[in-house]
C-alpha cells in the first residue's frame, strides 16, 4: 500500500458496489489521490444498484490530511474545490449510497459521510467539524450538508465550537439513521434493499428529495464568502494552526 493508501472495490450480491478506504495508519485521511480514487470508481455504471462507503482501521475519515495543506497553501491551491466536486458527484450518482460510520469523522470525513443518502453508525463513532481550530472559513456546501441534517442551530454549534459529536447525539441530530454493534451487516442489508428498488424511480426521487433541501446561496454572498475563505487559508492563523498542530500545543491567534 503506498503512503497515500487506496480504495478497495467490490461487490455484493444484486449489484451493490463497496467503497473501501485503506489508509489505516493516517485514519484514512483524504488526499488528493483518494480524491481522484472515489472519483474514478463513480464513473457512470448501470450495474450499480446500490453504494456502500466503508473503512478499514481504527476511523471511518479523519479529514483531510492536514500533513497535504501547507503543500497546498505553498501552491496557493485549495483543496476545497476538488473535495467538492467528488462529493457532489457521490450526491449525483444514480445509485443510493450507505455510510459506515465508525471511530472518528472529522472534517471532510464528516462531510463525506453526510453526503451519503445514509449513515450507519457504531457505539464508537464520533463527529465532529473542527475548521476554527485550523482557522479556516469552510465551504459553503459543506456546512450546508451538516445543517440540512442536523438543522442550521446545531450546524452552527458543531461548526463554532468544533465539538465532538458521539454516536446517541448524532443519531438523536439526524447525522445518523442507524447506531448499532454490528454496522456493517446492518449496512450492507439496507444497501440490498435499495438496490432492489426501481432504478428510475430511485433515482427520480433522490433528485426530488436533494432538490427541496437545497437552499441556493445568492451568487454575490458566494462570490464574497469565497473572498473569505481565500483569505482565511492564506492567513497567518492558518499557518500557525498547522504549526501548532504538528507541536502539539494551543495555537497562538493573531486574528491576521
Amino acid at each position: 500500500m503506498t503512503p497515500d493508501g487506496r480504495l478497495e472495490r467490490s461487490w455484493l450480491p444484486g449489484g451493490v458496489r463497496v467503497l473501501t478506504l485503506e489508509r489505516p495508519q493516517r485514519r484514512n485521511a483524504l488526499t488528493p489521490f483518494l480524491l481522484d480514487a472515489i472519483a474514478e470508481a463513480l464513473a457512470p455504471d448501470p450495474s450499480v444498484r446500490a453504494l456502500i462507503l466503508e473503512a478499514r482501521g481504527p476511523a471511518f475519515c479523519a479529514g483531510y490530511d492536514l500533513a497535504q495543506l501547507g503543500e497546498d497553501a505553498a501552491a496557493a491551491r485549495s483543496p476545497d474545490a476538488r473535495i467538492q466536486e467528488v462529493l457532489a458527484m457521490l450526491e449525483a450518482h444514480p445509485a443510493p449510497s450507505v455510510a459506515v460510520v465508525h471511530g472518528a469523522a472529522f472534517g471532510a470525513g464528516c462531510e463525506l459521510a453526510c453526503a451519503c443518502d445514509f449513515r450507519v453508525g457504531t457505539p464508537d463513532t464520533v463527529l465532529c467539524m473542527p475548521p476554527v481550530r485550523l482557522g479556516v472559513v469552510y465551504a459553503p456546501d459543506g456546512v450546508w450538508r451538516v445543517a440540512r441534517l442536523a438543522g442550521v442551530q446545531r450546524a452552527r454549534w458543531m461548526f463554532l465550537t468544533a465539538a465532538e459529536i458521539g454516536a446517541d447525539e448524532a443519531l438523536a441530530w439526524g447525522l445518523l439513521d442507524l447506531v448499532a454493534d454490528d454496522a456493517q451487516a446492518r449496512a450492507h442489508a439496507l444497501a440490498t434493499t435499495l438496490a432492489s428498488g426501481a432504478p428510475l424511480a430511485m433515482t427520480g426521487l433522490r433528485r426530488t428529495l436533494r432538490a427541496i433541501g437545497q437552499s441556493p446561496i445568492d451568487p454575490a454572498e458566494r462570490a464574497e464568502l469565497e473572498a473569505l475563505r481565500a483569505e482565511a487559508f492564506a492567513s497567518e492563523d492558518a499557518v500557525e494552526a498547522r504549526t501548532a498542530m504538528r507541536e502539539k500545543r494551543p495555537p497562538r491567534w493573531k486574528g491576521r
